[in-house]
């Protein structure tokens, strides 16, 4: 009996070192990085088993690091088009989103959208204005391109929620042979207000990875890969 409390106590000691460990190690990854951060992409993450590689650079005048994303996903371009204008869905898949919304369609290819970020450690949630816009498929053009700006001052602030000045990025989408899209995403977050480094460096680490894996979760879904419902411009799944 000794000897099995003894075997369960060690048990339980070990599996709460493990996630301490595993921070330790998180952060001595995150403090060697940023001393080779320059005007140069620098990888960050390598998972060959879902083909998503993550890149970060400091560029001059900005307070934060930039993020670059290189993913091959399953599916199709008209998929993952789909899973970006379904406004309402977003929390199901996009990093640390409680809430989303469509406010305004200006045409079938600009939309502006508001979403609110569960934020990290106890710091007070955000949110932001996304201003997006589509460059369409077209002959001699067979990628998919989606512009998003952040746009503070579109509607009144809502306190406590922080309003962030940036959640910028590019996003271009390019069909490949055997029903895969290949995914180039790059940008800028800026959370606004006060935040500790620990906890930016902690969003810039994990949301442009966790961003690739839950889209490639939702456009693999039925609802998704098999709508019949039209959308507001083409898109073309195999331009060859």
């Amino acid at each position: 009996m000794r000897r099995t409390l003894r075997t369960l106590l060690a048990a339980s000691m070990l599996v709460s070192v493990i996630p301490l460990a595993h921070a330790v190690d998180e952060q001595d990854d995150l403090d060697e990085l940023q001393g080779k951060l320059g005007s140069e992409w620098v990888q960050v993450k390598n998972d060959r088993l879902r083909n998503i590689k993550t890149f970060a650079k400091q560029e001059d005048g900005k307070r934060y690091r930039s993020f670059k994303v290189e993913a091959e996903l399953d599916g199709t371009a008209e998929a993952g088009a789909r899973v970006l204008l379904d406004f309402d869905n977003f929390s199901k898949w996009y990093w640390e989103v409680l809430d989303s919304k469509l406010l305004k369609k200006v045409s079938a290819t600009e939309y502006y959208m508001y979403m609110v970020h569960r934020a990290p450690g106890g710091l007070p949630n955000r949110d932001v204005i996304l201003h997006a816009t589509v460059e369409p498929q077209s002959k001699g053009k067979n990628f998919l391109m989606l512009r998003v700006k952040a746009v503070a001052d579109y509607m009144e602030h809502k306190p406590p929620l922080v309003r962030m000045p940036a959640e910028d990025m590019t996003v271009k989408f390019t069909p490949m042979n055997g029903n895969k899209v290949q995914v180039e995403a790059e940008g800028y977050i800026d959370p606004g207000g006060r935040v500790p480094t620990w906890a930016i460096n902690f969003i810039q680490r994990s949301a442009p990875y966790s961003v690739m894996v839950g889209l490639q979760r939702m456009m693999r879904l039925d609802e998704y890969q098999k709508a019949k419902t039209p959308l507001p411009f083409p898109v073309y799944n195999n331009m060859n």
